[in-house]
């Protein structure tokens, strides 16, 4: 490993993921992307199996993969500048290995946080301070950046906003044409923190079809549509990557019915169908407030209320004119500044920015100066 970064995988790399982007099957792996940028070296579950040792072995029983993962990273630790962790669910355990159990010079450590404000991660913090072992805490949604800043009173340089990204060149409209459907369709994408029942409460007798592609490769949650029933203008599908490029294409514009969440629930689907040019309609939560631009390339309805979601649904399919306008502006909104590309640029400056900070000084916060 010549690489001076090392970055975490929380999960397996499929072994044909270079033949399935290079075929067109799917889009470019945002990690595959990240390594290339700023010069780091891939850490998986495989491969972390492989460097943990009989220690990981046991932490992966106790604990689960990430776990290990963490501990892969923190006996790697010697080998490079930096440590970006892809979660909290890896960074903030590597942060306690790298502050309880290897005091001293360390590399320059930068978590990427999906949601932290939630008990069991906020004790990492609260109690045991592992701040102090975190130089970059990269955020997706402004709420977590600034409930980071103040519950913790970190500076502003340590805790920054990251917009999040979407493959531009594959989720692009000149790549799925339209098919000509009997009646106009919208679609609603994802699992996590979804709020199925209130669209299926919106949608009945809707005339329009609606398709639901319950599925992803990420959340853990269940699907919000088991056990309700299923009106019949709506069909509940899981999809490819390669199939929802399609799905994007042929609906007039994306419903993301969400929870009440204070983090980025739903912002891949929503980027996903801004790039392919379509409108989106979101409920207006605490997290999600950072890619839909209300007037601009959506709009925004109150979380939980049929009626509303109804209305803003049946307005924009009275007016494909105005959807297309939001549509362009959310490939718009895209190409200026959440594309694969404008993300690598961003965390590469953070990442060279970081190892410059600590090639001027060890990485060693006393514990008189512990947070």
């Amino acid at each position: 490993m010549s690489n001076q970064v090392l970055l975490t995988v929380s999960g397996t790399i499929p072994t044909d993921l270079h033949e399935r982007i290079a075929s067109g099957q799917r889009p470019r792996a945002d990690y595959q992307e990240m390594a290339s940028g700023f010069g780091a070296d891939l850490l998986d579950y495989a491969a972390a199996r492989k460097a943990s040792g009989p220690v990981g072995r046991l932490l992966e029983r106790v604990g689960g993969p990430d776990l290990m993962l963490a501990w892969a990273c923190y006996r790697l630790r010697g080998r490079y500048k930096a440590i970006v962790t892809d979660g909290e669910q890896v960074g903030l355990p590597l942060a306690a290995m790298l502050k309880f159990l290897g005091p001293g010079q360390r590399p320059r450590h930068l978590m990427i946080v999906h949601v932290i404000s939630v008990a069991k991660k906020m004790l990492f913090l609260d109690r045991l301070g592992v701040q102090t072992h975190i130089d970059r805490f990269l955020t997706y949604a402004t709420w977590q950046q600034q409930f980071i800043q103040r519950r913790w009173g970190l500076p502003a340089k340590r805790v920054l906003f990251t917009p999040f990204m979407v493959d531009s060149a594959f989720f692009a409209p000149e790549r799925a044409q339209p098919r000509s459907l009997a009646r106009p369709q919208i679609c609603a994408v994802g699992l996590e923190r979804r709020d199925y029942p209130t669209l299926l409460a919106a949608v009945e007798g809707l005339e329009a079809d609606v398709v639901i592609a319950a599925a992803s490769p990420w959340s853990k949650r269940s699907d919000s549509t088991q056990g309700r029933r299923i009106p019949e203008n709506v069909s509940v599908r899981k999809f490819s990557q390669y199939d929802l490029r399609q799905l994007y294409a042929d609906s007039s514009f994306l419903v993301m019915p969400l929870e009440d969440v204070d983090f980025q629930a739903g912002v891949t689907a929503l980027l996903e169908a801004m790039s392919m040019g379509r409108a989106v309609i979101c409920s207006h939560t605490l997290g999600q407030t950072d890619v839909v631009i209300e007037g601009e390339n959506g709009h925004y309805v109150p979380i939980g209320d049929p009626a509303a979601l109804r209305a803003a649904i049946e307005r924009l399919l009275a007016d494909p004119d105005e959807a297309a306008r939001l549509g362009r502006g959310g490939r718009r909104t895209v190409e200026q500044g959440m594309s694969l590309g404008h993300y690598i640029e961003r965390l590469s400056a953070f990442v060279h920015e970081a190892i410059a900070e600590g090639e001027s000084g060890p990485a060693i916060i006393s514990a008189a100066r512990r947070m």
